[in-house]
C-alpha cells in the first residue's frame, strides 16, 4: 500500500489554536464575570435587606440580652416564668386561630362567587373585597366602636327586632377584638382563594357531573382539594398578620384583651424595658419561623405560593 493511502496523524493541540487548559481558564473567567454582574445587580436589594431586616434583628437580639447588670438571659427567663406572658401568648394564638377559621368560613363563599360570576357582577364582588384597603385600619376600627357599643347600630337593631332584651357586651372584650380583626383580615383570605379558584378548569367539574357525581360530591372530591393551596396561603397570611396585629385589638379590646403586640408596646412605653420587649418580639419571630418550618414539612411553601 502506498504512502498516499496512509492515514494522516491527528492534528496536535497547537494546530487547533488554544489548548483545553486555556479554554477552561477562559470559561472560568467568563463565569466569574457573570457572577460579579449578578452581584452588582443584586447589591441594592441586598443592602436594603441588610439595613431594614438584618441590622434591626441584630439590634433586637443585642437588646434582649442587655440588662442593668450586663449581658443576661433574664428577659427570656421571665417570659417562661411569669404567667402574664404565657396568658398573652395563649390568647394571641387563640384569637389568631379563631380569626383564621372564621376567615375561611366567610371568605370561601365570597371567593367562589367571584370566581364563578362574570362581567359586572364578578367585578362588583372584587371591588367590595378590595374597597376596605382604601380606608385606614384606624378609621375602620373606630367605625366598629360606633357599631358595637351598647347603644350602637347592632344592639339597637337587635333590640328593635325583639331578639334581645338588653344590649350585648360586644366591645372592650375578646368578642369585639375578633369581629374587628376579622373584618380587616377577610380580604387577605378572599384574594388567595379567588386566584386559585379562577384557575380551576370548569371542564373538570362538568366531567365529574357527566359521570354521575352529585354536585356536593363534585365539590367535596374535585373542587375543594384543588383549592387547598389557596386555603393554606390565605391561612398563613391571616394567622401570621394576626399574631402581630395591634391597632384593632388595642381599640376594641379596651385594654382588657392584651395581645403580644400590646405587651411589647407597654414594655416600651410604660416600663421602658427595651430588653423585655425585644425578647418578646424575638420569641414571637421564632414562633412564626417554627410555624413556617412545620407547614413546609408537610406542604412545600413553593406549592402553597403557586410555584412550579
Amino acid at each position: 500500500m502506498s504512502n498516499a493511502y496512509l492515514a494522516k496523524p491527528f492534528p496536535s493541540s497547537s494546530d487547533q489554536g488554544q489548548s483545553p487548559l486555556s479554554n477552561a481558564h477562559a470559561l472560568a473567567r467568563e463565569t466569574r464575570r457573570e457572577h460579579a454582574s449578578m452581584l452588582l445587580l443584586l447589591a441594592p436589594a441586598l443592602i436594603m435587606v441588610v439595613v431594614l431586616l438584618i441590622l434591626p434583628l441584630c439590634w433586637l437580639a443585642f437588646q434582649s440580652v442587655q440588662t442593668e447588670e450586663g449581658f443576661s438571659l433574664a428577659n427570656y427567663a421571665r417570659i417562661f416564668q411569669e404567667a402574664i406572658y404565657w396568658d398573652t401568648f395563649v390568647l394571641t394564638f387563640k384569637i389568631s386561630f379563631l380569626v383564621t377559621v372564621l376567615s375561611i368560613i366567610m371568605g370561601f363563599p365570597i371567593a367562589y362567587a367571584a370566581s364563578r360570576l362574570h362581567g359586572f357582577w364578578a367585578n362588583l364582588v372584587l371591588i367590595c373585597v378590595i374597597l376596605p384597603f382604601w380606608t385606614s385600619v384606624l378609621v375602620r376600627s373606630y367605625a366598629w366602636l360606633v357599631l358595637l357599643q351598647r347603644r350602637g347600630l347592632v344592639n339597637q337593631t337587635l333590640l328593635d327586632l325583639g331578639i334581645i332584651d338588653q344590649p350585648l357586651n360586644l366591645m372592650h372584650n375578646t368578642t369585639g377584638t375578633v369581629i374587628g380583626t376579622l373584618h380587616v383580615m377577610l380580604p387577605f383570605m378572599v384574594l388567595p382563594l379567588y386566584s386559585v379558584m379562577k384557575k380551576i378548569p370548569q371542564d373538570l367539574l362538568q366531567a365529574s357531573e357527566s359521570l354521575g357525581a352529585k354536585p356536593f360530591y363534585t365539590f367535596r372530591r374535585v373542587f375543594l382539594p384543588m383549592t387547598a393551596p389557596g386555603i393554606m396561603a390565605g391561612s398563613i397570611l391571616v394567622f401570621v398578620i394576626c399574631l402581630g396585629f395591634f391597632i384593632t385589638p388595642e381599640l376594641l379590646g379596651g385594654g382588657r384583651t392584651i395581645l403580644v403586640s400590646m405587651l411589647v408596646q407597654r414594655n416600651v412605653e410604660l416600663y421602658h424595658a427595651w430588653g423585655a420587649a425585644s425578647a418578646v418580639g424575638l420569641i414571637l419571630l421564632l414562633v412564626v419561623f417554627l410555624i413556617f418550618w412545620g407547614i413546609n414539612r408537610f406542604i412545600p411553601i413553593e406549592r402553597i405560593l403557586g410555584a412550579r
